[in-house]
Parts: structure tokens; sequence; C-alpha cells
């Protein structure tokens, strides 16, 4: 049977997509294209009343990164907010932070635990 082997791109709507696209680029390393790394995805669709994040928000993007810490500190030096919680981390899932983006959409940065994928 034929399956799906990766995320092969995401693509959303805008306002101003060349300096969201910087903005990207800046501040979380993405570019037009970019090879990941190997691990883990989660591909989950939640129930509607999920309250998981924004309900006024369809989708919300999950970041995996190899040092949330660092990543945050250069947030922070950006002035850019990120929202942690003790209770969204768990050596099972690893640990979280939120960020939005200029247009206010939902980043998830998640740092896997050791030995995840």
């Amino acid at each position: 049977m034929a399956k799906v082997t990766g995320i092969g791109g995401f693509f959303f709507r805008a306002a101003d997509n060349g300096a969201l696209a910087a903005w990207y680029k800046t501040h979380l390393g993405l570019t037009d294209w970019w090879a990941q790394e190997a691990g883990p995805t989660v591909f989950a669709p939640f129930r509607e009343e999920s309250d998981y994040f924004a309900a006024d928000k369809r989708w919300m993007l999950n970041l995996r990164v190899d040092d949330l810490d660092g990543l945050l500190e250069s947030l922070a030096a950006a002035d850019i907010a990120a929202e942690t919680r003790a209770e969204w981390d768990t050596p099972e899932t690893g640990r979280f932070a939120r960020i939005h983006d200029p247009e206010g959409n939902p980043i998830e940065l998640w740092q896997p635990p050791k030995g995840a994928g």
C-alpha cells in the first residue's frame, strides 16, 4: 500500500507574505525551502471544542527544535513574547513553548525528549 512519507510543505495565506517570510527566516531559521532533520512529526486533528490553542484559530504550527532554551533566549532578545507552562512539559513528550508570528498565527515550539524518533 502506498503511504505518505513526510510533510512536503505547509502553505498558508498572509497579509504581507514577504514580511512574514522574512520574520520566519530571521527568528526561526525557516526559508521557503529547507530540509528538515529526521525526527518525529505529529499529525493530530483536534476536537472542535479543544482548548489546546485559541478557539478562533483553525491550526497551530508545531516546530521541532533542538535547543528550546537557546531559541527562547534569542526570541526574547528580539522582543518576541513566548509562553511556557510547567504542565506542558513531561519526560515522555518533551518541552514546549508558544509564540505568535506578526500576523497572530500560533506557533508551538517543541523540544522532543532525548532519544525520541
